[in-house]
């Protein structure tokens, strides 16, 4: 069995190297080690493996003061270092590089997690038996998981009030297509999205495809305005319908209504309809209300008959007005 070479070493840094200096050490040489840059060469990639190892060890503070006190021993499983406790038992790590500017690859974070946006995006699994600190066995082997896809989908306000089905023509650069179902959740609002999983770019090495985000932009309806579960509306009633009261026809998306109008209502004032708006995602039996401004029709085109009897009504409030004084 060969012997495992000093973390240290590795990195080629001292070991009273800061947190950046390790960050540092890494980056560059992942960079050069990196299998999208080397063609897929086998020392290469262990070259890879090996320097992730290091660094996976050596950024984490806690591993780090193990291996300083009892160095491979404190993960190699042999019971020369400390004894494995909770949550300390094998498994396997993963790491998603997902970025083909390899500067942009190492650039935001270090350690589990890179995000980017290459289309030969990938993950490394590396798996491991028995080792307490989650590190490297040597025996793992590459899988990679294909790119995440984004893509815009538009939908209309009534599709995503009440839900469809769509389906949808999919085109990658390569001139090719396909075609795909798509149900489109009751509520949705715009700047959601929508996965469709093992939809996105083929895998790498025998790896599963990326999934596929569809971000969602409702179009408008005429007379109605969303916002959240809620709908606005408005409704004009008659001028006389608002000074004597009556009733009103509304619409809402689940049929006209006939509401009462109280007698002087004014212009502006607004009538809730409860449970007349769009559901809720989150708890289908739920929904939210709609809110209708009423506004006044003024009269116009009066002939002289109405508009006497409009002038005997100022003269009459007039006098009320006075009275009341």
């Amino acid at each position: 069995m060969a012997v495992k070479r000093d973390y240290y070493e590795i990195l080629g840094i001292q070991k009273n190297a800061d947190d950046n200096a390790i960050k540092k050490a890494y980056r560059k040489l992942a960079k050069k080690y990196h299998p999208d840059t080397n063609g897929g060469d086998p020392r290469a990639e262990e070259k890879f493996k090996e320097v992730t190892e290091a660094y996976t060890i050596l950024s984490d503070p806690e591993k780090r003061k193990l291996y300083d006190q009892f160095g491979h021993a404190a993960f190699d499983g042999t019971g020369a270092g400390p004894q494995a406790g909770p949550g300390r038992s094998g498994g396997y790590q993963e790491y998603h590089f997902e970025g083909g500017n390899m500067d942009d690859l190492f650039g935001d974070l270090f350690g589990h997690m890179f995000h980017g946006s290459d289309p030969h995006g990938f993950s490394y699994e590396y798996f491991n038996s028995g080792d307490p600190h989650g590190g490297f066995s040597g025996r793992g082997g590459f899988r990679g998981k294909g790119q995440d896809i984004h893509a815009d989908l538009s939908v209309t306000f009534d599709e995503a009030a009440f839900g469809a089905d769509k389906t949808i023509t999919l085109s990658d650069p390569n001139g090719g297509s396909q075609r795909l179902q798509v149900h489109i959740p009751a509520g949705i609002d715009t700047g959601q999205s929508i996965r469709l999983q093992g939809k996105g770019a083929a895998g790498y090495g025998g790896g599963p495809s990326g999934d596929l985000y569809l971000k969602v932009q409702v179009g408008a309806k005429p007379g109605y305005e969303r916002k959240g579960t809620d709908l606005y509306t408005t409704v004009s009633i008659p001028f006389t319908t608002a000074v004597f009261g009556g009733e009103s026809t509304i619409q809402t998306l689940y049929g006209s209504i006939v509401c009462k109008i109280r007698e002087g209502t004014q212009s502006g004032s607004k009538i809730r309809l409860r449970g007349k708006g769009i559901v809720s995602m989150k708890n289908p039996g739920v929904r939210g209300d709609q809110y209708v401004t009423i506004q006044i029709q003024v009269p116009t085109n009066l002939n002289p008959e109405a508009k006497q009897k409009l002038k005997e009504f100022q003269q009459a409030c007039g006098r009320g007005r006075r009275g009341a004084a």
